[in-house]
């Protein structure tokens, strides 16, 4: 299983030997004050699945392309393959101190510009530069180009669109539930979920296949007896290293006005959870095997909701949805 979201904070080198390199941590986090795109146009691109059935769109740099980058809401820092950055010759940049669910890496960054979708042009951005056999894709579209958007991924059409937040959100279809979120680190949270009965935090992550949960979390279920265990599995990070965790399935998820239920998930001490400050309570990842469930799913990141279109049936196997 491969999980790409990838967290970072630059780390801006100052000229001293490379033996003993001096690095400053820069803060890119851009909760408080961000830029909101006062245009009103909602840009639309197909979707695209990998073979782990994460979503990646047709991405141009600079006018060329296209790439396929992968769509990360867990990421809050967009990233490129070292592929993709050599056939542009973009130069390397400072060394960058990223956080993956495995760990801390120093990586080498390069500026991207004219990073666009569809004719929507995105900010420019320091990205981190990585293998594209550990991402998966071309590169990872992360919060950084897309904090200031309401994007919307429609499952039953396979389309993405990308709507300034300022905009005027269309008229819910019937079945549509809005979730109020928060945010952290750059990323949208939803408090106040529930697990068979056990309060948590869920972390939208569109860059996971596989819905990952906390050793907290674990603990609080074990103890009513909830979680049959079937097997170990390997998490890759985009860095190319792995972690093991154990796979099992909810029997309830609770997030907002939404119950699902038979949710596949991964329980592991991924290095994310200690990142947002979240290793100590119960928490989960909320991966593309829970997302995939909707219709559709739409994430506002300045107004910090979330929208959800119940499927015309109950659900799309194994994951079941029902409204509370």
């Amino acid at each position: 299983m491969r999980l790409p979201s990838a967290f970072l904070f630059l780390l801006a080198c100052t000229g001293a030997p490379a033996t003993a390199q001096m690095v400053t941590q820069v803060d890119t986090t851009g909760q408080a004050g961000a830029p909101v795109d006062q245009a009103t146009q909602t840009h639309e691109a197909k979707i695209a699945s990998d073979a782990w059935q994460r979503l990646t769109v047709p991405v141009s740099v600079g006018g060329r392309g296209p790439f396929q980058f992968l769509v990360d809401t867990g990421a809050d820092r967009t990233a490129v393959s070292r592929q993709v950055a050599g056939r542009l010759g973009l130069a390397p940049g400072p060394v960058a101190q990223m956080h993956s669910v495995t760990g801390i890496s120093q990586v080498r960054t390069t500026t991207v510009r004219g990073l666009q979708i569809s004719d929507k042009v995105l900010p420019t951005v320091e990205a981190p530069l990585l293998d594209a056999e550990h991402v998966g894709a071309d590169g990872i579209l992360g919060t950084d180009a897309l904090r200031a958007q309401r994007v919307e991924f429609d499952f039953r059409k396979e389309l993405l669109s990308i709507t300034p937040s300022t905009a005027r959100p269309p008229r819910d279809e019937e079945g549509t539930i809005v979730v109020q979120a928060s945010r952290r680190e750059g990323r949208l949270i939803v408090t106040g979920a529930e697990a068979d009965r056990t309060r948590l935090t869920v972390v939208l992550d569109t860059g996971s296949e596989v819905t990952i949960g906390n050793s907290a979390l674990r603990r609080s279920l074990q103890r009513r007896g909830m979680l049959r265990f079937t097997g170990r599995v390997k998490l890759l990070s985009v860095t190319g290293e792995t972690i093991e965790g154990d796979y099992t399935v909810l029997e309830h998820l609770n997030v907002g006005d939404v119950e699902m239920r038979n949710l596949a998930v991964v329980f592991t001490d991924a290095h994310t959870f200690k990142q947002m400050k979240l290793e100590s309570r119960p928490a989960l990842l909320l991966g593309m095997n829970a997302l995939r469930a909707f219709d559709k799913v739409a994430i506002d990141f300045a107004n910090r909701k979330l929208r959800l279109l119940m499927p015309r049936t109950s659900g799309r196997a194994p994951v079941m949805l029902a409204a509370r």
